[in-house]
């Protein structure tokens, strides 16, 4: 299982934003998702590191639908 920010709906987010000023915090919203993880090559992986590197963030490599 994978979480990510979700992707919320113009009126979602506003019912959020609403929230966020009652309560005087800030909220992130997360959704989940089922994916199986891809495997991959010794050479593969380096470049997936590399690109990770370079863009300063985790990449996770799932197997298509």
């Amino acid at each position: 299982m994978l979480s990510s920010l979700s992707k919320l709906s113009p009126e979602e987010l506003e019912q959020v934003r609403e929230l966020e000023r009652e309560l005087g915090k800030t909220l992130l919203s997360y959704s989940s998702y089922d994916v199986v993880a891809e495997d991959l090559s010794e050479e593969e992986l380096l470049r997936v590191r590399e690109l990770e590197v370079k863009l300063g963030t985790a990449l996770v490599v799932v197997r298509g639908a």
